[in-house]
């Protein structure tokens, strides 16, 4: 409709005509592609606007609602979705019949919350109004994979491309490939969307997403060039900024390492950012500048929670390592039981571990780890978590087997863990021949 509106525009034919940012977001908005901060506040600010006279817009409400979750996870501000919720809400109230866009709007912010049951009940509402809009499916797929459901991920990604084929669906069709462990497939389609890209956020989100996957295959240099040229496009994008950090940091460039990180959680606060810089200061030795990270990361958990977002994850993995195990343990059970991901699985079995319980903590591991269970996700730290797991349980050749798996898929995956998967394997030492085939 927007591209409709702008043809029709009489123009000089100078050249097409110059497109307002607040136009700009939207069309970013309404086909749930990332949109440059500065748009997203102009677009707020003329849906307000608008809203002031016209109360009764269903569809202003929902733009509204929408571009206020966009600004939540581009900024880790949970506080814009309460925000948000309230002007999706709303537009529920004007029109509580055939709103496809609030229902999608309030699918993306249970996403953005880490409620992924909810958004998958938002999102199949919005489905059965209209089955065949392509913008209905990618949150939908998010909160399949949230769940743990490949199957569903999967059979939803296929009637996706049926219906629609541009950068966005590439990117989210890279994300679900990099779940199943087919990182080449997925390196692929997000350099086929960056260079598809429309706008300079857009192309910046996906060349941050290439650049993490450089990373996790222990291609620093690489990841290193992907997340400069995504803050260089767009200097708002701080999920690259933090990923600078990360590959800055295991090429011993230590104090540029430490800038990239402070200047990402100066402008996005996010608890995994505040995490990692935390262990990086560990890693040298400043432990009471790694104290400063872990208070924010509580403060930012804490935020979370009280705007209606689940950060127990984040925070599980955290208590895991510097904290309390057993409340770990306690946080993640409740976790699975409401959504059995990968990702709990593994920081469930850490959690355990930790504990003290590395029998129970190995069938998550594994859960994590195998393909053929959901764990497709080729991840250095899982499979480190799961050799020290089998190293406690005395399965001592798997232990061996997969702590050198962690290092070759990134030998640099963690300031804190790299150096104690190395001195695991050198206690481990090679397998004698007399001890079977279980040593080996």
């Amino acid at each position: 409709m927007l591209g409709g509106g702008l043809a029709l525009l009489p123009w000089d034919g100078g050249g097409p005509p110059a497109v307002e940012p607040g136009a700009r977001a939207l069309a970013a908005v309404t086909s749930g592609v990332p949109a440059a901060l500065p748009d997203l506040a102009a677009l707020v600010e003329e849906r307000e606007r608008h809203l002031r006279t016209h109360p009764r817009d269903a569809h202003a409400w929902a733009v509204l609602g929408s571009a206020r979750v966009e600004q939540g996870l581009r900024l880790a501000d949970p506080a814009y979705w309460s925000r948000a919720e309230k002007a999706l809400r709303t537009s529920l109230k004007v029109r509580p019949k055939g709103n496809a866009p609030a229902l999608r709007g309030l699918a993306v912010l249970a996403n953005a919350r880490r409620d992924f049951a909810e958004a998958r009940a938002w999102g199949e509402q919005a489905r059965k109004l209209e089955p065949k809009r392509w913008t209905t499916y990618p949150p939908l797929i998010e909160a399949a994979a949230g769940l743990g459901d490949d199957e569903e991920t999967a059979k939803l990604l296929e009637r996706l491309t049926e219906l629609r084929d541009g950068p966005a669906v590439m990117a989210r069709a890279a994300a679900v490939y990099r779940d199943r462990g087919w990182r080449e497939d997925a390196a692929a389609k997000l350099a086929d969307a960056a260079a598809a890209a429309g706008e300079p956020a857009e192309r910046a989100a996906y060349l941050e997403r290439a650049g993490q996957l450089a990373w996790e295959r222990g291609d620093r240099e690489d990841a290193l060039r992907h997340f400069q040229e995504a803050v260089r496009i767009d200097p708002d994008q701080r999920a690259a900024q933090a990923g600078q950090g990360r590959a800055l940091a295991s090429l011993g460039r230590m104090t540029e390492a430490l800038s990239a990180y402070r200047v990402a959680l100066a402008k996005q606060p996010r608890p995994e950012y505040a995490l990692e810089l935390g262990e990086l200061y560990e890693s040298l030795g400043l432990r009471q500048a790694a104290g400063v990270q872990y208070g924010l990361l509580r403060e930012r958990v804490r935020l979370a929670a009280a705007h209606g977002a689940d950060e127990e994850l984040v925070l599980g993995r955290f208590e895991a390592d510097h904290g309390d195990a057993r409340a770990a343990v306690r946080r993640l059970r409740a976790e699975w039981k409401r959504q059995p991901s990968t990702a709990v699985a593994d920081a469930l079995g850490w959690a355990l571990h930790r504990a003290g319980r590395s029998k129970e903590a190995l069938p998550f591991a594994v859960r994590a780890t195998e393909g053929t269970r959901g764990g497709g996700v080729r991840s250095a730290l899982y499979v480190f978590h799961r050799g020290m797991i089998e190293r406690e349980v005395e399965r001592y050749g798997a232990a061996r087997r997969h702590l050198r798996e962690a290092l070759r898929i990134n030998p640099y995956f963690s300031p804190l863990r790299v150096p104690r998967a190395k001195a695991a394997l050198a206690r481990l030492g090679e397998p004698s021949v007399q001890a079977g085939p279980e040593s080996s």
